[in-house]
């Protein structure tokens, strides 16, 4: 019981003493809830803790054609070729996903006809679908996910692939040489159909690219997209239920588009997110340091006062021979009595310095 006091008593000041040192690891004003001895490099979870760039903008353009649906663009005796243009603000989440907020431009042409005598007074209808669309956009980098990572040089090739939705507005125009002209007797006007942008609207795209980088701000890309519109009459063949909408079963007229872009990646950082890979940079920095040559150097000022405390991190520099010291290489007191256990001749119990440390009775 004595025992178990004594030590208490002993363990206490020093306890204290070493609470209220100088070189107590402290909790950081600047970083809260974090606690450093000064080793470690602690930073703020901000827009300039970023290692990458992770904004883009996109712009591109190709061809466009509407392919699944009632009347085609592409038909074993003509090709009616089409546009699209698309512009999009590109925002980098990991290495392997990104999103876009995209809009596209582009306009389609496309033939059919219809059976029997119906056919035969019509001729070959044409029609023509202008659309706008705005739609978020995911993006995968299959490069990322599927590259191999024994390989230390940096490559400049990606895969990727794109699912979205969004809303569309289309315009659309039919004609042919009977029921859907221009003419005063009888009166006739070809079909027209609008739709405007709203939640009646929506569509669905997904596709591939491949991207090329040039450069720390530039990527190329060629792209190809398929868009489910959801709508009957996007290929223009009039209102619903009407002959030419009637020519396919299929009650969502697709298109397909194909392009080729430029992206100009923003910000002031050297590489882009999009073509880091963490994995491959864990073994290239393992390699690294497989063949340093560089010896590691310890105690490099040495220990001057022989306490076994090297001087990087000792503090009493100038502790006398023989005494014991504590993890800085201070020489202990454990009596907290101001002379060390070196020259204490009482060392559990305080005492003034004149008695060498022994209380006087």
């Amino acid at each position: 019981m004595k025992l178990g006091l004594l030590l208490l008593a002993t363990t206490l000041p020093i306890a204290a003493f070493a609470q209220s040192s100088s070189t107590t690891v402290n909790s950081s004003t600047e970083y809260p809830n974090t606690f450093s001895s000064g080793s470690a490099n602690v930073q703020p979870f901000d827009n300039k803790a970023r290692r990458f760039r992770d904004w883009s903008i996109s712009v591109g353009g190709g061809a466009a054609f509407m392919v699944h649906s009632d009347l085609k663009s592409l038909r074993k005796d003509k090709t009616n070729w089409g546009y699209n243009a698309y512009v999009s603000i590109d925002k980098q989440i990991t290495h392997t996903f990104g999103l876009s907020l995209i809009y596209t431009k582009g306009e389609t042409k496309q033939t059919g006809q219809l059976s029997g005598a119906a056919g035969a007074a019509a001729g070959v209808a044409t029609a023509t679908t202008q659309f706008d669309q705005l739609a978020l956009m995911g993006d995968i980098n299959f490069s990322n996910l599927l590259r191999r990572v024994d390989n230390h040089s940096p490559y400049r090739w990606a895969f990727h692939g794109y699912m979205g939705i969004g809303l569309q507005a289309f315009r659309t125009s039919l004609h042919d040489n009977n029921e859907n002209r221009w003419n005063d007797n009888p009166k006739r006007i070809p079909s027209f159909v609008r739709e405007p942008l709203g939640i009646g609207s929506v569509y669905y795209q997904g596709g591939l690219g491949l991207k090329y980088n040039v450069s720390k701000l530039i990527d190329v890309e060629a792209r190809t997209m398929y868009i489910i519109s959801g709508d009957d009459e996007f290929d223009g063949g009039g209102p619903a239920y009407t002959q030419y909408n009637m020519l396919n079963d299929r009650k969502s007229d697709n298109a397909w588009t194909v392009s080729l872009g430029v992206s100009f990646k923003l910000g002031k950082h050297l590489s882009h997110l999009a073509w880091h890979d963490p994995l491959q940079e864990a073994y290239y920095k393992t390699s690294v340091l497989e063949n340093a040559t560089t010896d590691l150097v310890v105690c490099e000022k040495g220990d001057a006062d022989n306490d076994g405390v090297c001087d990087d991190w000792d503090r009493q520099l100038d502790t006398p021979a023989g005494a014991r010291v504590d993890g800085a290489g201070v020489a202990l007191d454990m009596d907290l009595d101001g002379v060390i256990d070196l020259y204490d001749k009482c060392v559990t119990v305080p005492g003034p310095v004149e008695n060498n440390g022994c209380p006087i009775k």
